[in-house]
Parts: C-alpha cells; structure tokens; sequence
C-alpha cells in the first residue's frame, strides 16, 4: 500500500508539490487545514502529514509552529520546495487579457512588481490551488490565479508567465510528521534535532541556556519565540541544531539546557535535506 501524506489546501498546492519532491510514489490527501492534516495522521487516515514551517522570503508559518508541539506526532524528515510561481489562466487567454489575479494572501506579496508592471489588480484566495480550481470551472473572462505549475496541469489552466517571484531564493521549508520517530537513523549529510522549550523566570536564564551550545560547538540553524496562550510572561522557544541527541557535545549541550528550562520537549530528530 502507498504511503498517504496529508497536507493542507488543494491538489496543486505547494504543499502538494512537497509531498511529490518528498515520495512522488506516495498518495496525496488534501485537507481542509493544518489541523486537519494532523488530525488526518492521528486518526490513522494518513501515514505523514507534510506541513511547511518556514519561507524564506514571507518567514515562519506561526500556526504550525504552535499546532505541532502539542500534537503527540514526531517530525521523521524535512524538504525544501523552491517556489516557483506561475500566472496560470483559461487556455487561449493571454497575457494582456489578463486584469485580476486570485491566490493565498501570503503569495500575491511575493509577486508584487510582476502584478505592478502588468497592471494587474490582485485579490486574495483560501488557497491558490482551490483558486485555480475554481477558475477552471468558471472560466471568467480576465482572470488569473497564482499558483503551481502543478496546479496549472492538473486543472487545465495555460501558464501564461512562469518563475515571477520577486526573489530567486524564494524556498519554503516543509516537516514531515508521523506518529513514530525513529532516532536511531543517521543520515548520510548530518542530522537535524528539533525541540522547543521554555526557560526558568531567573535573570539571563535564555543567555546561560543558550552557553552550552556554544561551548560545545553546537550549530543553532533556527531559533524562534513566541508567547504561550497568550501570556506575556511565558515565551517558549522553537530550535533546530545540527546533531543528535546522541552525539556526546548535543548531548551535553541539552543536559545544560534543561537544567534552565521549566519545559523541553525534542520534537524530532531527523536526517539533514540535500538542500542544507
């Protein structure tokens, strides 16, 4: 039986391409939203849940970062997409034809001076794969979505412009989640740990935490705050380091860690992308 990955928005999506770059043999569940997904693998409808957690140019998805530590699944691997995105409409339409444009709020800024120097007025969508759908049944006159060229094959739509991201850099981040880890995989490029934690209310209690990393010359690639329920007063931090718990400086750089922390939870150890 194929591997089902759930993942958020439409068949299309770049979530969708994520799962394609991940295990192109694998199937794709579309889902409602994020926490679907989840639910989705904790339920035993899917396998994986594929989530994206940081973009390089629009910067951390906040809702994964506060929906997966508290999930009970384990982040198993990471891949990275290069979003590449396509001015897709109605075939026969062309370029100049084009006046409105649909797709998810976070992807039209993303392709801001494309939209300017074409004079094209752009809306946003619940999901620029389900935007595309809709313009394929509907067909309106003038209008165009952003999405994938994925998106554009799947629904019938003519790319029209490709590759029309501000930034050639553009890459999103996706975690792969399932219910079991398995910690005692090593990847031929390295290995990625992934944890979160909240430090004790004592004065430099983030800096003396921090130290042991240092001293034991421990790469921190990601660190990220955020307040918990709303509380000033408790910030839990995210972070991903190069290593594993088992090798002897991440080991000793997590016991001086935790002896500042009121709360540490790993959230995966896993092998390194080809990206990195």
């Amino acid at each position: 039986m194929n591997t089902r990955i759930a993942f958020q928005g439409e068949l299309g999506a770049y979530s969708h391409e994520a799962c394609v770059t991940y295990n192109p043999d694998a199937t794709p569940v579309p889902c409602m939203s994020f926490e679907a997904a989840i639910e989705s693998v904790q339920n035993g409808d899917s396998d994986l849940a594929m989530l994206p957690i940081e973009n390089s140019t629009y910067g951390r998805v906040a809702d994964n970062h506060r929906l997966i530590p508290d999930c009970g699944l384990y982040i198993i691997d990471e891949t990275f997409v290069r979003v590449r995105i396509a001015l897709l409409s109605t075939p026969g339409t062309t370029l100049d034809e084009v006046k409105t444009v649909y797709a998810h709020p976070v992807l039209l800024p993303q392709s801001g001076a494309f939209l300017r120097a074409h004079g094209i007025t752009s809306h946003g969508a619940a999901d620029s794969a389900g935007a595309a759908a809709h313009l394929a049944e509907h067909k309106t006159p003038g209008e165009a979505v952003l999405a994938s060229a994925l998106a554009g094959d799947i629904y019938g739509l003519d790319v029209l412009a490709r590759d029309i991201e501000d930034h050639g850099h553009n890459t999103t981040r996706f975690v792969i989640m399932g219910k079991d880890k398995d910690e005692a995989r090593r990847g031929d490029l390295g290995m990625m740990t992934t944890f979160v934690f909240e430090v004790r209310n004592i004065p430099a209690a983030l800096y003396k935490a921090m130290g042991g990393f240092a001293t034991n010359g421990v790469n921190m690639t990601k660190l990220e705050s955020y307040m918990v329920d709303g509380n000033f007063t408790a910030t839990r931090f995210y972070a991903d380091i190069d290593g594993h718990p088992d090798d002897a400086p991440v080991q000793r750089a997590l016991e001086e860690l935790d002896y500042f922390t009121s709360y540490l939870n790993i959230l995966g150890v896993y092998p390194a992308d080809r990206v990195r």
